[in-house]
């Protein structure tokens, strides 16, 4: 059977003979400035090689497994195919890869329960990381505020600009977005029933700052983030982008988790009040009826 050890030298071996070859695509186009790309496609490949590993030991169920590999596809087509190449010249595109990585990516990652088969390799050493992280997602409101700030911060004109010059920013940009949308998901998707109400909560929060920021960049009279001619133009379809698809799965999510909660509320309603067994109501309950005054 091979060990969790095994499994983490071969994830770290596919990992190291892929950074050579994502080197070799990015020699004309910046040299050792792009080497925070090939890190991120480094670890990108590390942590699906993991994952990989991980299942082979703690096999998960179809569901979490298709939706890992989904968001997996669904980052590395918005993080390094031609997707990257458009939004380093369009607001729009770059918007959609945001989005791409916030809406689609972070729920996908928390629906596909990740953590498991990453502990099955890792071992016990970074359980006190994953405490951390799952007290913090106790926490809805406060990994909404998280996930605001990231999103406000790096949609501010200085931030957005230096993310488009600096590789390395751009990195950070995108690892900022993508840690606390997972952890924003992680706090509205994983709590029970009983919490929903603040699951709720923090998504129709989410709902109106995204949806604020998006019509700030539509009905903005100048553009924030170009000179260029288009830029206008392209900064009113970033902010659509935002305010309506991305708008919608948060308002879907806010929907879901309220009927969640309204279902807890009327789920003790519906439970009978028990009965003996020729079918009357038994004395206990009748003096607590009579003293509560029920007749």
């Amino acid at each position: 059977m091979p060990s969790g050890a095994g499994a983490a030298r071969g994830g770290l071996l596919a990992a190291l003979c892929v950074w050579p070859l994502a080197g070799l695509a990015h020699i004309g186009q910046g040299g050792m400035e792009q080497l925070p790309v090939w890190i991120t496609q480094a670890l990108f490949v590390l942590v699906w090689g993991l994952y990989i590993g991980g299942g082979a030991q703690r096999r998960p169920p179809l569901g979490p497994r298709l939706c890992f590999h989904s968001a997996m596809l669904v980052m590395g087509v918005a993080l390094f195919g031609p997707l990257d190449g458009l939004a380093e010249t369009s607001a729009a595109w770059h918007m959609v890869q945001h989005m791409l990585l916030m809406v689609v990516v972070a729920p996908l990652l928390v629906l596909a329960r990740p953590l498991p088969q990453w502990r099955a390799v890792l071992g016990a050493r970074v359980d006190v990381l994953w405490r951390t992280l799952h007290r913090l997602s106790r926490h809805p409101m406060t990994c909404a505020l998280l996930h605001a700030v990231a999103i406000w911060f790096w949609h501010a004109p200085g931030p957005y600009t230096a993310a488009l010059e600096s590789p390395l920013w751009h990195v950070v940009e995108h690892a900022c977005f993508l840690f606390t949308g997972w952890l924003f998901w992680w706090s509205v998707l994983g709590p029970g029933r009983a919490a929903a109400l603040s699951a709720a909560g923090a998504l129709l929060f989410t709902v109106m700052h995204t949806g604020m920021l998006g019509a700030l960049l539509v009905f903005a009279r100048v553009p924030l983030y170009s000179v260029a001619e288009s830029a206008l133009a392209e900064q009113q379809m970033a902010g659509l982008v935002m305010w309506v698809p991305g708008g919608l799965v948060y308002l879907l999510a806010a929907v879901w988790a309220a009927s969640r909660w309204l279902g807890a509320q009327e789920a003790p309603s519906a439970v009978p009040a028990p009965h003996d067994s020729t079918g009357r109501q038994s004395k206990g309950d009748s003096r607590q009826s009579s003293a509560t005054g029920g007749r």
